[in-house]
């Protein structure tokens, strides 16, 4: 009798499960796809936190859950980043790409809103809170199409929010890698693994196009680190990525670890 590999049976049992949980938790239909904004701050000025902070807290935030948006996640890079207290990235989830244009519409007819982030919206031009800020636009993954906020019970001063950025070659390229997320069932390894994604989402305006954005969420730094190891390790993991369908389709990938901010959304 041949002798059965149960190491073999297992590492197929595996990628079945990711591939079977894949086209059934993620699926979705298309048209109900959530567009995300990213603002990029750039800070010359590590002392304008405070400024930002004000601002985000009493004015921004406020000003969007009026406008019809319930969650905005502002966060900031780790201590141990050399973009400590130079960088702030403010998250914005809509429904609809209609709703983008509805809230910008709302933002510019709210006085309060003025009034409260005057500190901010009217520095002076010689002592303005940020040098530049990069405004990116994507639209959400088909199989996962809606921002999923996280839930931990960690203070959020301990909690990693992990933004990756992936640029491809060439726009085929681009399709291939978001295809992998998909279909390929690098999305469903995530899940399996435990690591919580927030957004996956196609950049359709910003720069270095083209490119994809996610970001998934851990409880500290120490559950980032166990959950990329058992995500390196997963043989679904391992069997995709050395397929010749998905070769070469990114540049590089580009980490950032962040904190939320005390009064972040999520």
């Amino acid at each position: 009798m041949k002798k059965i590999n149960l190491s073999s049976i297992i590492f197929a049992l595996a990628i079945l499960l990711v591939f079977s949980f894949s086209a059934t938790a993620f699926a979705a239909p298309p048209d109900k796809q959530m567009f995300y904004e990213l603002k990029i701050y750039r800070l010359t000025d590590p002392g304008k936190n405070a400024v930002f902070d004000r601002f985000l807290k009493d004015a921004y935030i406020p000003a969007m859950h009026r406008a019809g948006i319930p969650t905005v996640g502002v966060f900031k890079p780790v201590e141990t980043d050399t973009a400590f207290g130079k960088m702030v990235y403010v998250f914005v989830p809509y429904k609809t790409i209609e709703q983008f244009d509805q809230v910008f519409t709302k933002l510019e007819g709210d006085a309060v809103y003025k009034e409260a982030g005057k500190e901010f919206l009217d520095a002076p031009y010689n002592d303005p809170p940020f040098s530049r800020y990069e405004s990116v636009l994507m639209k959400a993954f088909a199989f996962m199409p809606e921002f999923r906020p996280p839930s931990f019970s960690t203070p959020k001063s301990e909690r990693i929010y992990e933004l990756r950025s992936y640029g491809s070659w060439t726009e085929e390229k681009a399709t291939r890698k978001i295809h992998m997320f998909n279909e390929g069932g690098e999305m469903a390894v995530f899940e399996e693994v435990g690591s919580k994604a927030a957004f996956y989402g196609q950049v359709v305006v910003g720069s270095q196009r083209p490119r994809l954005m996610y970001m998934t969420t851990y409880e500290n730094m120490e559950s980032q680190k166990e959950h990329w190891a058992a995500f390196s390790k997963h043989p679904a993991w391992q069997a995709m990525r050395v397929k010749e369908e998905y070769a070469n389709t990114v540049i590089k990938a580009l980490p950032y670890l962040l904190h939320p901010t005390d009064y972040s959304d999520f």
